[in-house]
């Protein structure tokens, strides 16, 4: 029972549940960027290149016909698909840079929140003090 016991401490935790939370919007933040690159960057860029489909070029290494699609030329042998690479790769920096993106704000704000209260401005002295300052000046002299 102990162990139960620890285990639900243990998940109950803040931190725990902001990881599983933030894990999940992160899978559907993954599948909105992946869409996007697929769907709506890579196709323009397929087309000023020549081709159709950015994610089906490849390097046959088992002497394919390269006029193959992509998966009927990996039925036949290696390939080298730098397409898919780079659409993944693309893929990768595209949410990097949001991630960053995000992090760089919380940062900011949490910065905000934490920066000491700037000390204001102290009050100018009483005329009672101004007038005992001077008395004293004067004694001085």
């Amino acid at each position: 029972m102990g162990m139960m016991q620890e285990f639900k401490s243990f998940a109950m935790r803040g931190n725990v549940i902001d990881l599983a939370v933030g894990v999940i919007i992160g899978a559907a933040f993954s599948k909105i960027v992946d869409s996007l690159v697929q769907d709506i960057i890579m196709p323009p860029i397929g087309k000023l290149i020549g081709g159709l489909d950015f994610a089906n070029y490849y390097i046959p290494l088992n002497h394919q016909d390269p006029n193959l699609s992509l998966v009927e030329a990996k039925k036949l042998g290696a390939v080298l698909a730098y397409g898919n690479f780079l659409t993944i790769l693309l893929n990768f920096l595209i949410l990097a840079f949001v991630i960053f993106q995000m992090v760089r704000l919380v940062h900011k704000a949490r910065a905000k929140l934490e920066e000491p209260a700037k000390p204001a401005d102290p009050a100018p002295p009483s005329e009672d003090i101004v007038l005992l300052r001077e008395i004293r000046d004067s004694l001085r002299k």
